[in-house]
């Protein structure tokens, strides 16, 4: 870090410290951040449609866990033994459903280093923890990224496992 830059970010972090910048100046919450009370939030909402009936969209980047294209409303009460999405989503039934499958990754256990034989990881349960609803919300900020993927197909399925696995070698 050169020494302008050392002046600058000390600079900008004394006058947070001393109060020289307000809680409602930072960020792009843009209101106080002990109170609710002046807190706005666009208006938005998730897709109404049901599965099977909503455009898929591309993934964010390659291997991007990809958004809920559909309505999820009584879905998202799973524990580990049981979950609305698996219902659609595990490898055995996808195809006939017309659902993507989970991918390999979700079939293998990363921790232990070996392949789940029944169901999915037990870290990969909990699917809201990575994948959200789609919604029409507008973004706080422009966004220029342009994402770079190895090849078409993984615009919409993951290879997150060969991904991981590629180079390492015994």
């Amino acid at each position: 870090m050169n020494i302008k830059t050392m002046i600058l970010v000390s600079s900008v972090g004394a006058g947070i410290l001393w109060g020289a910048v307000s809680d409602s100046e930072i960020g792009l919450r843009k209101a106080p951040l002990a109170t609710e009370d002046k807190t706005k939030l666009e208006q938005f909402s998730y897709s109404k449609q049901e599965p099977g009936e909503s455009q898929v969209f591309d993934r964010a980047f390659e291997n991007a866990p990809p958004m809920i294209p559909h309505n999820v409303e009584g879905m998202t009460d799973f524990t580990q033994n049981s979950n609305a999405c698996l219902d659609c989503h595990s490898p055995d039934v996808a195809k006939d459903m017309g659902a993507t499958p989970v991918p390999k990754s979700h079939l293998y256990d990363l921790r232990n280093s070996k392949a789940v034989t029944d169901g999915i990881a037990d870290s990969r349960w909990n699917c809201t923890q990575c994948h959200a609803p789609q919604s029409n919300a507008k973004p706080l900020v422009g966004n220029q990224f342009k994402p770079e993927y190895r090849n078409k197909k993984s615009q919409k399925s993951s290879n997150l496992l060969d991904v991981i696995n590629e180079g390492v070698k015994k």
